[in-house]
């Protein structure tokens, strides 16, 4: 069915990554405009498809994605019949995301010890859900639409080598069109720059929007916590080749932007999962937690 899907070769932009385009993604840059729902429901051919949110204290916008998939996309629910199951997994919320999600039509599940991050919890949907193909999200998008679910799934679809789809997006931030994504810049990138070069086309290792074979995540595995993204990132390029990974433009993301200092924790989590894959994990650091 490759024929059905038109590939963007050209260049993402300037900066490192341009001379490492066709090495570190094997030109499989896309745009969401490429795949039609109908198309990829069409070709699905029997393989079934879970929608996974993580979610901590996000009543306010879990409701609108879950049911945004649903109509667009679920059959029973008046879409096309491209996604089996929406998964939304409460990671120790305080307020009413359960409650929402579930009347919005998701599968609700709870991540185990209350708080326990990102990585537990998509760790929990991977292992609840029954999806050939899973798609995680964020929960805390506000102009989400259903053009991310086929955007991250269509690069699976048009070529069964593709073992990891990422999301990258325009992050608008305090009233600019662009600039979010501080840890992105200032931690993931320079670390990828420095000890994984090959991955530096990448635009956005740190999406939380991204999809991939049930397959694949068994063999890699999910770190916990926000070490999750690069992790992930990083051991399906060293099992299965930086030419297995896509990456789709999705446009614009819209989300909640958390002060500097909520943002150490997550820095050091992926700082850690990115050392914890070299020898540079320093001297005393619990290395476990991180595998």
């Amino acid at each position: 069915m490759g024929a059905d899907f038109v590939v963007d070769a050209s260049p993402v932009g300037p900066g490192i990554g341009d001379d490492l385009e066709v090495r570190t993604t094997g030109r499989r840059t896309f745009h969401h405009h490429d795949f039609d729902a109908g198309t990829l429901a069409a070709a699905r051919t029997g393989r079934s498809v879970s929608v996974c949110l993580p979610a901590r204290d996000e009543q306010a916008t879990v409701g609108a994605i879950v049911t945004s998939v649903r109509r667009a996309l679920v059959a029973d629910a008046g879409g096309v019949d491209l996604v089996d199951e929406v998964v939304v997994v409460d990671d120790g919320s305080v307020d009413d995301t359960a409650a929402v999600a579930e009347a919005a039509g998701a599968r609700v599940i709870a991540a185990g010890p209350a708080g326990g991050g990102k990585g537990q919890a998509l760790q929990v949907a991977v292992a609840e859900s029954r999806g050939d193909l899973l798609v995680f999200l964020d929960a805390d998008v506000e102009n989400f639409r259903a053009h991310f679910v086929t955007g991250l799934l269509g690069p699976l679809f048009a070529d069964d080598d593709v073992a990891l789809v990422k999301g990258f997006y325009e992050r608008p931030v305090d009233g600019a069109a662009s600039g979010g994504g501080r840890v992105t810049e200032l931690v993931a990138r320079p670390v990828i720059d420095l000890l994984f070069p090959r991955l530096a086309g990448v635009r956005q290792p740190l999406a939380g929007e991204s999809a991939a074979p049930r397959s694949v995540l068994e063999k890699t595995g999910l770190d916990p916590d926000y070490g999750i993204e690069i992790g992930l990132l990083v051991d399906v390029a060293d099992r299965f080749g930086v030419e297995t990974i896509a990456q789709v433009d999705l446009g614009v993301r819209i989300h909640r932007n958390r002060p500097l200092a909520e943002l150490r924790h997550e820095a050091t989590d992926v700082l850690r999962a990115a050392l914890s894959r070299t020898s540079a994990l320093p001297l005393g650091a619990d290395e476990s937690r991180y595998r």
